[in-house]
């Protein structure tokens, strides 16, 4: 110290802190006010700008009574250095989260207000975070007097070993960014894979994809294998989409009279079943003179993947309680079996099959 302390000189400093912290007290409630004007405004950019310097503000009061006492003290300069270079870190430090923070909150924002980007893909948000935390770990750095210059040539070399060594964690990272940039793919869509596995893509990060089965398991799959694999997307371009539903009725039924009636069935389940699409116009197409029965096809609109379960559970009931009523048959598969024993032949007989087998059954 140039001159001995005294009790005036602790009276100041303990002024200043007080000052600092009454500041950081004031300023932290007029940032609450702020905040509350703010929630009642459409932009939301106002909403950000009041998140961060709710937390700068009061630190940086915090920060300037500290300095504020330390100059009023009879430091030597080596001391009054160090006490400024403490401060300046931690508020570089509050700085480095605030901004990491509020920058991720950004890009979590765009990606939801935005349609066709992942809104809660965590790959974009832990990327911001991670750039803007290692900046500011570079300015403390530069701040101390620590010369980053040959830190960087290490990371530079290094990196190489780095990438060879983790080159699969790498591309899944970069599958996951090709993933979401080319937009085939983002949380909320209903996949199948060519390997069997099909559900909601929950998240996308940036190791892997998470995807829930309709039975509530979780499937995580690694970005490289989901870019490389074969993938239907019933989700994309339009998650509506038509399911179809065979039928079949005897060969002595009125295709008219079957055509009216499960018209009629297709329009109550259309506006009476929850997920159903009654604007979606209702198809019926006779295709096949089958073995027992003349086959059908109906399609049907659904307003996503999973409704289509629900849909044609109702739809079929219906359709079996109304054919029942107007004695529309629906009959059984049935095979033509000819008996032969040694060198007498046996009249030919109409036998019921349980699965409607294609093969003809022979007893010799």
């Amino acid at each position: 110290m140039t001159r001995p302390l005294t009790v005036d000189d602790l009276v100041l400093a303990g002024i200043a802190l007080a000052a600092g912290l009454l500041a950081a007290f004031l300023l932290r409630m007029l940032m609450r006010w702020l905040g509350k004007h703010a929630d009642r405004t459409r932009w939301s950019g106002d909403d950000v700008i009041v998140d961060a310097l709710r937390t700068v503000v009061p630190w940086s009061a915090i920060a300037g009574g500290a300095a504020a006492a330390g100059g009023v003290l009879p430091l030597t300069k080596a001391v009054q250095h160090h006490v400024n270079q403490v401060l300046t870190v931690i508020l570089i430090f509050v700085v480095t989260l605030t901004a990491a923070r509020v920058i991720a909150g950004l890009v979590r924002t765009v990606t939801q207000s935005r349609s066709g980007v992942a809104g809660s893909a965590t790959i974009f948000v832990n990327i911001t975070r991670v750039l803007v935390l290692a900046i500011g770990f570079l300015v403390v750095l530069q701040t101390l007097g620590i010369s980053i210059a040959p830190m960087l040539t290490a990371l530079g070399v290094g990196g190489l070993a780095v990438a060879l060594a983790l080159q699969d964690t790498l591309a899944n990272l970069f599958a996951g960014i090709h993933i979401l940039a080319s937009k085939t793919v983002q949380p909320g869509d209903y996949i199948r894979l060519s390997s069997g596995e099909e559900g909601y893509v929950v998240d996308i990060n940036w190791r892997q994809t998470t995807v829930r089965q309709l039975s509530n398991n979780l499937v995580v799959i690694p970005n490289g294998q989901l870019a490389k694999t074969n993938m239907t997307n019933f989700t994309r371009p339009e998650q509506q989409l038509t399911i179809l539903v065979q039928v079949g009725v005897a060969y002595d039924s009125d295709l008219d009279h079957v055509e009216r009636v499960t018209n009629e069935v297709i329009a109550e389940v259309m506006t009476e079943v929850t997920g159903a699409l009654p604007e979606h116009e209702p198809t019926i197409r006779f295709h096949t003179f089958g073995d027992s029965r003349i086959g059908f096809t109906v399609i049907l609109g659904v307003g996503e993947f999973s409704d289509q379960y629900r849909i044609k559970h109702e739809f079929i009931k219906r359709l079996h309680r109304r054919y029942r009523d107007e004695g529309i048959s629906i009959p059984a598969p049935t095979r033509t079996v000819a008996l032969q024993q040694g060198s007498v032949a046996i009249p030919q007989q109409r036998v019921h099959t349980e699965a409607g087998d294609a093969n003809a059954a022979r007893l010799e």
